[in-house]
């Protein structure tokens, strides 16, 4: 039987719902259906990932509808017998016929119904097969008797309701079978919510809370991760008036072990879930998303960048107030998704992309050209597919793809026919930029008249940015960024520093190479206070002076060659020839 669960114990399934009555309901109201002369609905195929509450909306469905529920995991059904398998899918129909109407609920479907051409041993294909047949009998289930109490005219009517998170891995012959199909997809922060609502109504809690800030901040929590968010919020409660008990003397000594104590009244009553403690949880509780290690919010921020004032208030108003203040842009229809940076290597084209991802409060998804391209034909426009369909269920997110010329060159010129496809697989997904709420793409390059003229268009990395070399007011922006750590004596001149002839040309790689090598030349002076001190700490720290940088000055070079430098400026100033 399945739990005690309905519909009220659900948040964020929106439309979903409809979908569901309208299937469910000719079994509480078969005569309805039949008035119409429409044939009844069978099959209902829930896919999603993992977490989203699958298997618990399907016992909701039985519970609703008040019948019946027979539930099997697809691997319970494989038997090393040969025959067997296929006769335990006759036996569950047969038995669910029995007490029809009825619910079939079948978990992990694509665990025993892939793709026949693709089966390894000819018992995954009979196991699809035979569930095919037991699918299409249901049209001819044995009617009810007059001695059975019921009405010998009216079809015995059992519905299938399957489960997956690899929709496309099933039988298409078998996938066809089902009527209708629900994906249950990460939910959005309006969906985290509503099932936020519905999960914090079973706690006690205890002063103002504000479950839309804490909606906002778990992004590509689905409702198993939210649940477990509730429940570690519960241990954060516990913890605190735990915390209270060790410090409190025991009357005996057989109560000296805290936790072995009871609990007073009053302590009981204390037990109240605040807000601070959700805020602990909410640190301790990583989304299933994450857990794979796909993707994360950087720790960089704007100040480790230096300079770029100009770039940072671009893109904060094209990314992060469009992730915190969303009504507004869509009221505008506002759509702009895709951006461009462009500009000579080392720059700080990757450092910015993380910055806005943080300052946005974003995940952020980091690409390389390599990462997708795969030796077999059609696996390398399927990862793409994959990225883009993590990125929306993580969002508010940020796919940056570094050295975008590599992934995305022009067609027909020295790419192959892999990365054509790649490019086109590309414009596909860059295409439903306006259907992926806070869902942004960056490229970067320091090739842009290399990339695909199609992927620059309005719509897809319509916004070029550019991210020229820094001038000397630039350069001590960073040097400040990139030193505001460090010991430094007080002869040390930033200023003058980014304004010698020999700093001229730099990019921000480059001052970061001259404070590593000032670093060292610091260390090496060091050397013969560490041999006099015998293995001891010398008395003196170690600090970076003015003279350090200037024997790293004549020791590092610009990393950008004239002709680079070149190219890069005479796309920057056709791009702005163009738009006069």
């Amino acid at each position: 039987m399945p739990q005690n669960v309905s519909f009220k114990d659900f948040g964020g399934l929106g439309d979903a719902m409809d979908v569901i009555v309208e299937f469910i309901f000719p079994v509480v109201n078969p005569d309805v259906v039949d008035a119409v002369g429409m044939e009844h609905m069978k099959a209902l195929l829930l896919h999603g990932p993992p977490g989203c509450g699958k298997s618990l909306l399907a016992e909701a469905i039985a519970n609703e509808a008040s019948v019946p529920f027979f539930k099997v995991s697809a691997p319970e059904v494989v038997s090393g017998t040969s025959g067997e398998s296929e006769a335990k899918l006759r036996t569950l129909f047969s038995e669910a016929f029995r007490v029809a109407p009825a619910i079939i609920f079948i978990d992990e479907v694509d665990a025993i119904c892939s793709k026949r051409e693709s089966a390894q041993r000819e018992m995954e294909r009979r196991i699809v097969t035979q569930l095919m047949v037991c699918m299409d009998e249901i049209d001819y289930a044995p009617r009810g008797s007059e001695s059975e109490g019921g009405d010998s005219n009216k079809l015995r009517r059992l519905l299938v309701i399957a489960a997956t998170n690899r929709p496309e891995a099933l039988d298409q012959a078998l996938r066809r079978r089902f009527d209708r199909e629900i994906c249950l997809k990460v939910p959005d922060e309006k969906a985290r919510l509503q099932i936020l609502t519905v999960l914090a109504s079973k706690l006690r809690l205890d002063g103002e809370f504000d479950f839309k800030a804490i909606a906002r901040r778990t992004p590509g929590f689905v409702g198993a991760d939210l649940k477990v968010l509730t429940k570690e919020a519960g241990v954060a409660a516990i913890r605190r008036i735990a915390a209270k008990r060790k410090a409190a003397p025991a009357e005996n000594e057989a109560e000296n072990v805290w936790w072995r104590r009871a609990w007073t009244p009053e302590e009981l009553q204390e037990l109240r879930v605040t807000m601070d403690d959700f805020e602990v949880a909410i640190k301790k509780v990583v989304p299933s998303t994450k857990r794979e290690g796909f993707t994360e919010i950087p720790n960089v921020s704007w100040e480790d960048v230096g300079a770029l004032e100009t770039v940072r208030e671009e893109l904060e108003f094209l990314i992060c107030s469009r992730v915190k203040h969303p009504e507004d842009y869509e009221t505008l229809n506002f759509s702009d998704s895709g951006f461009l940076l462009y500009g000579p290597p080392g720059c700080g084209k990757t450092l910015v992309a993380k910055a806005v991802a943080n300052a946005a409060g974003a995940n952020f998804i980091y690409i390389k050209a390599g990462e997708l391209f795969n030796k077999y034909v059609g696996e390398s426009e399927r990862a793409v597919r994959q990225l883009f369909s993590r990125a929306r269920d993580c969002s508010p997110c940020l796919i940056f793809f570094d050295e975008i010329d590599a992934l995305a060159p022009g067609r027909g010129s020295e790419a192959n026919a892999a990365t054509d496809r790649v490019v086109n697989q590309l414009l596909v997904e860059m295409d439903g930029l306006e259907q992926r709420k806070c869902v942004f793409v960056i490229g970067a390059t320091n090739r842009p008249n290399m990339i695909d003229t199609a992927l620059l268009r309005p719509g897809r990395l319509g916004k070029r940015i550019y991210i020229p070399l820094p001038d000397a007011q630039g350069r001590e922006s960073i040097l400040r960024a990139l030193l505001r750590c460090l010991p430094l004596a007080a002869d040390v001149d930033m200023a003058a520093i980014a304004q010698h002839e020999l700093c001229e040309g730099f990019t921000g790689a480059d001052l970061h190479g001259l404070v590593q090598e000032a670093c060292g030349v610091a260390l090496r002076e060091r050397i013969p206070l560490w041999r006099a001190s015998n293995g001891q700490a010398p008395q003196s720290g170690v600090t970076l002076t003015q003279k350090h940088f200037a024997e790293a000055l004549n020791r590092v070079e610009p990393s950008v060659s004239a002709g680079v430098r070149i190219k890069v400026t005479i796309f920057s100033l056709l791009r702005v020839i163009t738009h006069l």
